[in-house]
């Protein structure tokens, strides 16, 4: 398995890439609101993609049909927006952006509770997003990629949810989708892939509050759980350097 080593000069356009996706991101909450519909949401997220000097990296790959992937609730990732689909109060937005500044990617990912939500989805969202920052701080040189997938799933399980086995991360920077692919639980072949610098990850745990399983609906690409309970999804680009993790994808 061949695993990019970034330069520096392309780390430096991954790094603008990364950032252009997190203020998209950063402004999500500020346009999301009960009525309005994912297709509309995904509309401002083309708009700001494209004024910040980027191209939106889902639109047209592999014929998806959209800027975003914008999941709800028992939708695990790749929600295709619709006219049809309006986002209620007390629903879990999952919002999935990838850019391509000049020819180089970031891709990032978080969920929003719109208004009130129940205090189990609202812990939902706290342990993936804590799982996905345990997995982080385990990309250091000289780890392995177990060790980040080991210290996701016990995040996770640790309070009694479930990770998706059938979907995971990926290395990001020059495509969307690079080696290696990053599990988010124990997968005993990544034992032997040790972390080195220049190397850059899309860490992206989605979990599950019922069954891990899921299946994929008649249009091909949204995922959903497979007993219809939640699910929250949280990705960052990520830099392995010399010493701790550059998080690309959030805005310090």
């Amino acid at each position: 398995m061949a695993i990019p080593i970034k330069t520096p000069e392309q780390v430096a356009g991954i790094r603008r890439a990364a950032r252009i996706v997190a203020e998209v991101l950063n402004l999500v909450p500020s346009w999301l609101r009960p009525g309005m519909t994912t297709a509309e949401l995904n509309e401002k997220i083309d708009t700001l993609i494209r004024q910040r000097g980027g191209i939106p990296a889902f639109l047209g790959y592999r014929g998806f049909p959209a800027a975003s992937c914008i999941s709800l609730n028992h939708e695990v990732v790749h929600g295709i927006p619709s006219p049809l689909k309006r986002i209620r109060e007390g629903d879990l937005v999952k919002v999935d952006v990838g850019v391509i500044w000049q020819g180089y990617y970031g891709d990032a990912a978080r969920t929003y509770a719109v208004g009130e939500v129940s205090p189990l989805a609202r812990e939902l969202m706290r342990v993936t997003e804590r799982a996905l920052y345990r997995g982080i701080e385990q990309a250091r040189p000289g780890r392995r990629l177990y060790d980040i997938s080991a210290a996701i799933q016990d995040e996770v399980e640790r309070h009694g949810f479930h990770v998706v086995r059938e979907l995971t991360g990926h290395g990001v920077g020059l495509k969307l989708h690079e080696e290696p692919m990053i599990p988010n639980f124990r997968e005993p072949s990544t034992r032997r892939i040790f972390l080195k610098p220049g190397m850059v990850l899309a860490l992206e745990p989605m979990v599950n509050i019922g069954t891990p399983r899921v299946y994929t609906l008649e249009d091909h690409w949204t995922v959903v759980t497979a007993d219809g309970s939640l699910s929250a999804h949280f990705e960052h680009t990520v830099l392995i350097t010399k010493d701790q993790p550059e998080i690309l994808t959030r805005l310090d």
